[in-house]
């Protein structure tokens, strides 16, 4: 019996949400498994996994053969990498306080590598939120400047004094010019 470790998809459409299990290779992708050994989720950012390191280790050692994809997850979680110095211990060229000290200066790395992505995800989406603010009481500002000048009227122009002595006659033949015309 060919044992994969491998992906069962769940959730809804667009939603994907994995469980990882050990499950026959012939067994359809959704169907009968043997052990679930953890979760994957990678609509969040970075991918959220929770995964049985023993359980996930212990079924490299008897055999499993994961899949590309969760070869990927084994090796971002370190079990491919303890798989590896477990090996070099079988063989003589490690011993176990090497290997583990080994592992835990490598996950003392990887931490620090995630804790910095979030920490910069955390800063680009203030950032972006920020920008976006300022961008949008910009735009509020002129729509008001805009509308302010729309609702004041135009400025009355005030009548001189020479113009307000004219006579009524010059007033008639002004209006009755236009009368001719037409």
């Amino acid at each position: 019996m060919a044992v994969k470790i491998r992906l069962q998809r769940h959730g809804k459409k667009g939603k994907a949400f994995f469980h990882i299990v050990i499950a026959d290779g012939r067994a359809p992708r959704d169907g009968k498994f043997i052990e679930k050994i953890g979760t994957y989720n990678p609509t969040t950012n970075p991918a959220t996994i929770n995964i049985d390191s023993d359980k996930a280790l212990a079924w490299l050692k008897n055999g499993a053969q994961p899949t590309d994809t969760c070869r990927a997850i084994l090796s971002y979680k370190g079990v491919m990498y303890k798989n590896h110095l477990q090996g070099g211990i079988a063989k003589g060229a490690l011993t176990q306080e090497q290997a583990d000290a080994k592992f835990e200066k490598w996950l003392a790395d990887k931490e620090n590598k995630v804790t910095s992505k979030v920490d910069s995800l955390a800063v680009s989406k203030k950032d972006a939120y920020v920008t976006r603010m300022a961008a949008e009481s910009a735009a509020k500002d002129a729509k008001a400047a805009k509308i302010v000048l729309k609702n004041t009227p135009p400025p009355v122009e005030e009548v001189s004094a020479p113009e307000a002595e004219a006579t009524p006659e010059a007033e008639a033949t002004a209006t009755e010019t236009p009368e001719t015309e037409a």
